[in-house]
């Protein structure tokens, strides 16, 4: 593209770039598939924050939360997966790159169908946990919501170029704020450095028909993370999830569009430390200091209010 993202030139993206090496990580026998991966923070700590993307998504789209959480002592590892082409390859890789990494477990926020794979992955391993804990943003627990499920098998077959407009349909800059605006115009050049392989492997796993089974992942600690404005996904997925899921923490963002982990970073990434802090003093710690001293919520909501988290019955302001 000729003109870049505001954000692709900001500072703190250009900062992330220089001071945060891209990893590529091989663990495929065959040697052809790469992992990419940003990790920043203690390396002593074996029980990470790993990110994972949306279709549209590269590593590079959680730089934010890479910078703002290790500054807190969390260690982050952004991860963009190579081409797969079906849920257990997919899985069966991710396991292989996190034994590569010496991570005992991990703590998964999942974007939309990082999301979902995250889902699936904490169940297909339940027997032999791998994940400590779920933080779902704006995600699905059933593929049958999306379009295309009848022909998913055929996306193999078609250009890039086709590809990339059944995606440009959910990138509307119509009546948002300038920080959404500049998150999809982010996200677009993300989507424009994908190759046809990347797109058509995402865009199969993401239609093939598929759904989490929640009953299996009951006992995990998870928060449910979502936007109150408009989004791709209808107000009837989120239900979904939320009945999935009665037993998780609920972290709304009253505006933020399909990419808040770029548009609301501040809050997002206040709503992960909260999560994290759970975790403080146990073997699956995210940071090597304690995280509630720096999240503890200072009273009750007050109107006008952009955030909230939901600890049982009591909402605590924390934006």
């Amino acid at each position: 593209m000729s003109n870049l993202s505001d954000l692709s030139q900001s500072s703190e993206y250009l900062s992330f770039r220089s001071s945060i090496p891209l990893r590529k990580i091989v663990v495929d026998s065959d040697g052809t598939k790469a992992w990419k991966i940003f990790d920043s923070g203690p390396k002593s700590v074996n029980c990470p924050l790993i990110c994972l993307p949306p279709v549209s998504g590269t590593a590079d789209i959680f730089f934010k939360q890479v910078m703002g959480l290790t500054t807190r002592g969390v260690r982050v590892i952004a991860a963009e997966p190579p081409p797969y082409w079906n849920l257990k390859e997919w899985c069966d890789g991710f396991r292989r790159l996190i034994d590569y990494m010496e991570l005992d477990r991990v703590h998964i926020f999942g974007a939309s169908l990082g999301g979902f794979i995250g889902q699936k992955f904490t169940e297909l391993t339940k027997n032999c946990p791998r994940v400590a804990s779920l933080i779902l943003c704006n995600t699905f627990t059933d593929t049958s919501v999306f379009e295309y499920h009848d022909s998913a098998a055929l996306f193999w077959l078609l250009p890039s170029l086709v590809l990339k407009r059944m995606l440009m349909g959910n990138f509307k800059t119509d009546k948002v704020d300038k920080r959404i605006a500049d998150s999809i115009d982010f996200m677009v050049e993300r989507l424009e450095s994908l190759t046809q392989t990347e797109l058509a492997s995402r865009l199969t796993i993401n239609c093939t028909p598929c759904y989490v089974q929640p009953q299996l992942l009951s006992d995990l600690p998870i928060t449910i993370m979502d936007v109150w404005d408009e989004s791709a996904l209808s107000s009837r997925v989120r239900e979904d999830l939320y009945k999935s899921y009665p037993q998780a923490k609920l972290a709304h963002l009253k505006s933020g569009g399909n990419f808040p982990y770029l548009s609301r970073s501040d809050e997002v990434n206040l709503h992960l430390l909260i999560h994290l802090r759970q975790f403080d003093n146990t073997d699956f710690t995210a940071s090597y200091i304690s995280l509630h001293k720096l999240t503890a919520p200072q009273g009750q909501p007050e109107e006008g209010s952009v955030s909230y988290f939901n600890q049982k019955d009591k909402f605590v302001k924390i934006g």
